[in-house]
């Protein structure tokens, strides 16, 4: 259906259709005797060269059978009383066969399709049977004059209705509001197709790239840009980020539409789709527990990229780089130095890498040599908004409360960063890692 819909409002006319087909049948079956025309040589065609306004108005209003009550201004034309057959062409359309098992008239927001029976200098009149005439005129002929210029009598056609309280009675139609409703259709199809588009990058900023799509700018967000197209700027820092998304303007993506909202105008692509079978097949090969080698390519706060071969990455996140406390993954690598790592989960053809689990576990050891209740002591490594983290020894430390000062303020009074100071264990887990620890000293 949409595919037809789409070549009708570029202008290609139904080739079956033909101008004296259309005249004729609306003649024949719904013109009362004092609404025909006389002269054999007024087709539709003729009746518009000859006489614009005055006689296209007459032929498009006598769509209404004899019996059927006169349009107010306020309310759509009446459906006729007498039996009105669709043309073969409106029948071998979508919406043609929509239209034979519609009860009620269509409403404010329907696609509709006819054939053209009247085009006039401002005015283009539709057949909508058997409900009655679509005109579009006004702001909405001036709109999509362009593609009314290529539309000739016959010529099937839709649209999208926008009005039906004209004063004549007619259904006021819209072509834009149709082509609208028809672009955001394909893009529903595309999604559910997980079609695979190629399309140009006509701007950055530090979000992502904008791209264009059947008129329509849609946003393509910077994590959803494939691995080599990732901006890994080592410090984060969001203006060198959008000087590399720059470099991609005036490029080609191939890329897939994942969200499509008419209603805010919103869609959103992402360039993840077009390499996912691909990587599939790499990852495949892949098994959770291997060890693998691999270079980093990148590092972010939150953890470290490792190229595994071309075409697969793999990431380590902060918490997987070092038993102890990692507040920074720079201060452990660098981009380009050669790694190996444990694969410690593969889902949706991600790989999560792990260094620290190649490395002792340390509160293996720990559990051999502590237990509740002993007096230990530690350093002062890092401040939260829970208390202190103490270091006991390498990869094994311990939190002192901030209830137990009744404030941060106090906390901070009594422990000093880097200094050491005795503590009594008062929780020891070492299966889920976990110790807390309480302060022996006098507190000030």
């Amino acid at each position: 259906m949409f595919k037809k819909l789409k070549e009708t409002l570029t202008g290609k006319s139904d080739k079956e259709t033909k101008v004296e087909e259309t005249t004729s049948e609306v003649k024949s079956e719904t013109a009362t005797p004092k609404e025909v025309a006389t002269s054999p040589k007024e087709t539709a065609k003729g009746a518009i060269s000859s006489s614009p306004a005055p006689v296209v108005a007459p032929k498009v209003r006598a769509k209404k059978s004899a019996d059927a009550p006169r349009s107010s201004e306020n309310n759509p034309p009446a459906k006729p009383k007498g039996d009105m057959e669709l043309t073969d062409a409106q029948k071998e359309s979508f919406m043609g066969k929509l239209s034979l098992t519609m009860k009620n008239p269509p409403i404010i927001g329907d696609l509709v399709e006819g054939p053209v029976i009247a085009v006039e200098k401002s005015s283009v009149y539709i057949d909508l049977a058997p409900f009655g005439t679509g005109i579009i005129y006004g702001r909405e002929f001036i709109i999509a004059r362009d593609v009314i210029k290529k539309i000739n009598v016959g010529d099937v056609i839709a649209a999208k209705i926008v009005d039906t309280a004209h004063k004549e009675g007619y259904f006021e139609l819209s072509l834009k509001e149709a082509r609208q409703a028809l672009i955001w259709n394909e893009a529903e199809i595309a999604i559910k197709e997980k079609k695979v588009l190629d399309l140009p990058v006509k701007e950055a900023n530090k979000g992502g790239l904008l791209i264009e799509w059947q008129g329509i700018l849609g946003f393509l967000p910077a994590s959803q840009l494939k691995t080599d197209h990732y901006p890994r700027i080592s410090d984060g820092d969001k203006d060198k980020i959008l000087e590399e998304l720059k470099k991609l303007v005036g490029t080609r993506l191939q890329v897939a539409i994942i969200t499509a909202d008419p209603k805010e105008g919103k869609l959103i692509f992402s360039e993840k789709g077009s390499e996912t079978k691909e990587k599939e097949k790499i990852v495949s090969k892949y098994e959770v527990g291997d060890t693998v080698g691999g270079t980093i390519t990148g590092i972010v706060d939150f953890g470290v990229f490792v190229k595994l071969e071309e075409g697969l990455e793999g990431l380590i996140h902060i918490s997987e780089i070092d038993w102890g406390l990692v507040d920074d993954p720079r201060n452990f690598v660098r981009v380009g130095q050669s790694i190996k790592a444990k694969i410690i989960e593969i889902k949706d053809g991600k790989i999560s890498l792990s260094l620290k689990q190649l490395k002792a576990n340390p509160w293996t050891e720990a559990s051999k040599k502590y237990q509740k209740d002993m007096t230990v002591s530690g350093v002062v490594i890092k401040f939260n908004k829970h208390g202190a983290l103490a270091s006991i020894e390498e990869g094994v430390a311990g939190l002192v409360h901030v209830s137990e000062f009744g404030s941060e303020e106090k906390l901070r009074k009594n422990l000093e960063l880097g200094k050491a100071y005795n503590f009594k264990i008062t929780l020891f887990d070492p299966k889920e890692q976990k110790m807390a620890l309480a302060y022996t000293g006098e507190k000030k």
